[in-house]
């Protein structure tokens, strides 16, 4: 497992400290994808990161597909993609602030658009709720267009609507299609 410096273990247990409760328990879906290192060991970190966190409670995990990179260098690795459902009672804003401080514990760095990375976090859904805010925007302006998403996203909630749109997360990757995704049998 991924492992942390006591002091960046302090942090990331502290960091709810600094951020007060501004909303009821809300149901967000979590995309996590990983294309550098052990990827399987980030992604399993990056939920331990999420889960430690005393209000956000992981509810469900996707399958893990290996898919091909999308857009970006080309030469980067192949992608393990997973989705989560959690609760939290944090606000979509101090929720992305601490999926970011997790991307950064695990070595995220942000230096080429779309490029490799040990660990990617997108916020898809916080709740109903439509945010256009610099910096958060909800539903994942890209969610219906990007079938390694998709996938695991139909594992968990394939009935479901994303707001905006009119078809289900499965009618999205019906259209999407599956080309360059592969189920795995590897457990977060």
């Amino acid at each position: 497992m991924f492992s942390l410096k006591s002091s960046e273990n302090e942090k990331i247990n502290s960091f709810h400290l600094l951020t007060p409760q501004t909303v009821s328990e809300i149901t967000a879906y979590i995309a996590l994808g990983s294309n550098l290192g052990d990827r399987l060991n980030h992604l399993q970190s990056a939920i331990a990161n999420l889960s430690a966190h005393p209000q956000i409670n992981p509810v469900a995990k996707s399958k893990i597909y290996e898919t091909d990179p999308v857009g970006g260098p080309s030469g980067q690795g192949a992608f393990l993609n997973a989705v989560i459902e959690v609760t939290t009672t944090l606000n979509a804003r101090e929720l992305l602030k601490f999926m970011l401080a997790t991307e950064r514990l695990h070595g995220r760095e942000r230096i080429e658009h779309w490029g490799p990375r040990t660990i990617d976090l997108d916020l898809l859904l916080f709740g109903t709720e439509q945010i256009d805010e610099p910096g958060l925007e909800v539903p994942h302006p890209r969610i219906a267009e990007r079938n390694f998403v998709l996938a695991p996203f139909a594992d968990l909630a394939p009935a479901l609507i994303i707001p905006g749109h009119t078809q289900t997360i499965a009618e999205l990757l019906a259209i999407a299609g599956q080309h360059g995704i592969a189920e795995t049998t590897l457990i977060i």
